[in-house]
């Protein structure tokens, strides 16, 4: 069984183990979910004919592989990071749920791992149209497999990156060196999850707290007291912040 957010706060990433990291993965429901479309899909482009187009396959495969940076940079700026979300009642619970939430205690799995009914949009809305243009359905759906395994993979990154655990692989240690930068010293940069290089490419990457000042919005992204006032729907929806040094 997954790990329960419970009075032991089992699903602290700050207080487990790699292991139990491992375990709470692989059992999450999310995830098991991104599992069976993954092979749903791959099945689905097999019995379109996938094998008697290898080329137009390849070539999709290559493509959903490296179209997967941009997503999840543009994603996580221009979505998760959209203050607009939070002025209409229409779209502040989302943006509650999608990262609000994240920022304000960062270490908590549950909340960590996002909901399908919003995830599987950003998953399939590139993927497939890119398959498509490419090889037609067959290609759309291999395109839609790989990239549910790249977005399980990206959700297991930024698992491991609030994990108290210091990583062996270089690179992971570095997107996690990145990735707490993000959240507790400027949100404005950093928005790679799995990697730098589009952070790199358009200018918002930073090594540390001495590239780049200390932002006052780390934690509430820009919903402070004032504009909870402007805009309360947020506000009337959550629950107490927790103590930041906790947090951190």
């Amino acid at each position: 069984m997954f790990f329960r957010r419970g009075k032991t706060r089992a699903n602290d990433l700050g207080r487990m183990t790699l292991g139990e990291l491992v375990v709470a993965y692989a059992t999450y429901p999310s995830v098991l979910l991104y599992a069976a479309l993954a092979i749903g899909c791959a099945v689905g482009s097999a019995a379109l004919g996938a094998a008697r187009e290898p080329v137009r396959i390849g070539a999709t495969l290559l493509a959903t592989l490296a179209l997967f940076p941009f997503v999840e940079y543009a994603v996580h700026r221009f979505v998760l990071h959209n203050r607009a979300l939070y002025k209409s009642p229409l779209t502040a619970d989302v943006w509650k749920r999608i990262h609000y939430d994240h920022h304000q205690d960062p270490n908590r799995l549950d909340v960590l791992f996002g909901s399908p009914s919003n995830t599987l949009l950003a998953v399939f809305a590139p993927s497939l149209p890119v398959g498509y243009a490419i090889g037609g359905w067959s290609a759309a759906l291999a395109s839609a497999a790989l990239a549910l395994v790249l977005f399980a993979f990206y959700e297991f990154c930024h698992c491991v990156q609030h994990l108290n655990y210091t990583p062996r692989l270089a690179w992971l240690r570095g997107i996690k060196k990145h990735h707490m930068a993000h959240h507790f010293h400027n949100e404005t940069g950093n928005f790679g999850i799995t990697s730098s290089l589009v952070d790199r490419l358009v200018g918002t990457h930073y090594e540390d707290g001495q590239t780049r000042p200390r932002s006052p919005h780390v934690y509430d992204l820009g919903y402070d007291a004032a504009e909870a006032a402007r805009y309360p729907w947020v506000a009337e929806r959550s629950r107490p912040v927790p103590d930041k040094a906790s947090a951190s």
